[in-house]
């Protein structure tokens, strides 16, 4: 007989719903809730019938196969260590945490126990990246020179009734600040482009938003192979803003999110072929690809996009940055 799958979630605040409600949308699997807020464990019983745990180790004397981190960023180490020692297999929201404090020892717990990881970064799932990694890989325009890419959006209007200032991204004391909030954009980067050597950033709070961190970040980054990429990531732009830009000596390589299309562009005969994202797309439909994939891989079938191992060389990398602006300096990740 084969034993129903068995999830704990920890942090019931937006992105733990929603991926209680993508697990109960793609598969029958058992799911305990875990949440430090009252809020939190109401709103849970009430979209999905389930009772939350107020304590942490009652939660993980159910029994679960695996334990999925949704709590602030500064929250994550804790919980997932426990459960690693515990032997369950690991989904952590991006990023891994805010600083390298007590990852060591989850990493190594993870490498020792055989655990499968994955860290949550759906843009990973987005079609139109999959469509730019699918032509990078191609070799579509040649070698790569360099790369542009940006996100910005006004974080007041993230969460219409929420007070942006209570966000854990608002925080620096919770891990918030557009360069560790926005590492979807350097894990992709990464991803696309591998590994990186150098990284310089100039970042500050320059907008009148009551946060006490950055809220806008350059980045500079070389990767190994040579290539320069910029990033430019930000909290104040409006309208929303995500988009990319590859050069190649033989074309370029273009994606707006706002378009929803992607372009490629080929030198010798000056053209450009579009391609669309499909019609019907959704933004959730990247967070049930992202968790169908975790199941798969919990299962055998795939193997992890992004594990832990690969979460932590995105968030060195963002704390690089960090440094780097701090410091005014260029920061080496080269061994």
């Amino acid at each position: 007989m084969v034993l129903r799958m068995k999830f704990l979630v920890t942090g019931c605040g937006s992105i733990g719903r929603r991926h209680i409600s993508n697990l109960l949308a793609i598969g029958n699997f058992d799911i305990i809730a875990h949440d430090l807020n009252p809020d939190g464990r109401r709103k849970v019983k009430e979209l999905f019938g389930l009772n939350a745990y107020e304590n942490y180790e009652d939660a993980l004397a159910e029994g679960p196969d695996t334990v999925i981190v949704a709590t602030p960023t500064n929250e994550h180490i804790v919980p997932a260590l426990d459960a690693a020692k515990a032997g369950c297999h690991l989904f952590i929201e991006k990023p891994v945490s805010h600083n390298t404090e007590g990852l060591a020892e989850v990493l190594s717990t993870v490498k020792e126990k055989g655990l499968i990881t994955l860290v949550g970064c759906n843009m990973r799932f987005h079609p139109g990246l999959k469509k730019v990694k699918e032509l990078l890989d191609m070799n579509a325009v040649g070698k790569i020179l360099s790369a542009d890419i940006e996100s910005g959006s006004y974080m007041p209007e993230w969460r219409p009734g929420i007070d942006y200032k209570r966000v854990y991204s608002a925080r620096s004391e919770m891990g918030g600040g557009v360069i560790l909030d926005a590492i979807h954009e350097i894990d992709y980067a990464r991803w696309m482009l591998g590994d990186v050597a150098v990284v310089s950033c100039m970042a500050d709070k320059r907008s009148s938003l009551a946060i006490d961190v950055e809220d806008t970040a350059d980045m500079l980054i070389r990767f190994s192979s040579g290539i320069i990429a910029r990033l430019h990531l930000d909290y104040v732009q409006r309208p929303y803003s995500r988009n990319c830009k590859f050069v190649g000596e033989d074309g370029v390589i273009t994606w707006d999110f706002n378009e929803g299309q992607v372009g490629l562009f080929f030198a010798q005969d000056r053209q450009w072929t579009w391609f669309k994202q499909p019609p019907d797309f959704e933004l959730n439909q990247m967070y049930v690809d992202e968790m169908k994939h975790f199941v798969n891989c919990l299962k055998g079938i795939e193997k992890s996009t992004l594990d832990i191992f690969g979460g932590v060389e995105d968030l060195k990398i963002a704390l690089a940055a960090k440094q780097s602006a701090k410091e005014n300096r260029f920061i080496s990740l080269i061994q």
